[in-house]
This record gives structure tokens, sequence and C-alpha cells, in this order.
């Protein structure tokens, strides 16, 4: 079995791969990394990445971006999101975006993933996954690079946020808002204390 092969039998269709990960198995990666391309086994992606795409019914099977994030960060603890997930609070917002955010411990940047732009930002806090609680305070923190009236965003927020779970909404607020944004949120959470105590 030609060396080209044992490295083929070590990969997975449907798996991506960083250079580092062929190095493993080839001492001359370079060169079979393109032998590979070539006969159409891999797929070169943007950053010294690799696919091995994976076939179905209808040709061969795209990476998720979760796939090529993990693979880029070498890392399963990020959060993959969108300003698009806002429109799921269904606060009016309608704008699409083409831009997924990664909050990570890692990389912070624009890169090109599979022909997509993710925007990589270095958080100390983030939670493993997307609540409407957590998407009404990324929201407000990121306000000022959205398309929508901000005025008209802030009061669909407020009226959201007095039908959220108080406790749930201040944690959130209290671990992954800024400094503005907590501002924001401080009266609405008292408001909101003070309603649940007089019920």
């Amino acid at each position: 079995m030609s060396r080209l092969e044992q490295l083929k039998r070590n990969l997975k269709p449907g798996d991506a791969y960083r250079r580092s990960d062929l190095a493993k198995w080839s001492k001359s990666v370079d060169r079979h990394a393109s032998e590979l391309v070539a006969k159409g086994v891999l797929k070169k992606l943007q950053n010294g990445l690799y696919y091995y795409p994976k076939e179905s019914a209808f040709g061969k099977v795209p990476p998720t971006d979760e796939q090529l994030v993990h693979t880029f960060l070498k890392d399963d603890n990020f959060l993959l999101t969108s300003p698009n997930a806002y429109n799921s609070l269904g606060l009016g917002t309608t704008q699409l975006y083409n831009t997924m955010v990664v909050y990570n411990h890692k990389r912070h940047g624009q890169f090109k993933l599979g022909g997509r732009t993710f925007d990589f930002q270095r958080k100390y806090l983030f939670p493993k996954k997307l609540t409407s609680e957590f998407l009404l305070v990324d929201l407000m923190n990121n306000l000022d690079s959205l398309a929508e009236d901000h005025n008209k965003l802030k009061a669909k927020v407020m009226e959201r946020a007095l039908e959220a779970e108080p406790n749930k909404l201040e944690k959130a607020v209290n671990q992954y808002g800024k400094v503005a944004t907590k501002k924001f949120f401080a009266s609405l959470l008292k408001n909101s204390a003070a309603l649940t105590y007089a019920v």
C-alpha cells in the first residue's frame, strides 16, 4: 500500500482537516494533499483547511459551519450565532446578514472558511447554546451594528424583556452584558422584580 493510500485510509468522509492534522499521517503532506485534491478526494478550503466530502443521493455534501469552526479552532468550546438569530425573538427585525459570529476563547478577527466569512470574537463568557435571554442581551450589546431603527428596537426589547423570566434574564445580563447593556436592563429588571413581588 502506498503512503498516499495510507493517508487516505485515515480520512473520514464528512470530516474537515487542517494541514497539521494531515501531517500526522504523512511525511510529504503538501504533495499528498495536492494529489488527493487533484483526485477529488479532498477539497481545499481557505486558511489551510481541507474537507473530505461525504456523498449523498444529491451529490457531495458541503461541510457544516460547526465542522469548519471546530477544525479551524481545534476546539469545541465556541458558540456559533448570527445577527439573523435576533429575528427569532419576534421583535420585528427583518434584516438578513451574511456574516456568522463565533464567540470563542482563542481567535479574534474575520476569517473565510469554506467560502463564508466568520467573525471570530474572543469572549471570556458565552453560553453553550442560544437562549432567548442571551439573544436579548446580545442584541443590546451589538445594537450599534444593526441596520434597524435603534429606538424602535429598544422599545421592542423592553416589551420582550417584561415577558421573560426575570431570574433567567438577570443572570444573562450579569454574565454577558456590556456596561451599557446592564444599565439598559437595570430598571426593567427592577420593575419585573417589583411586579413579581406584588403578585
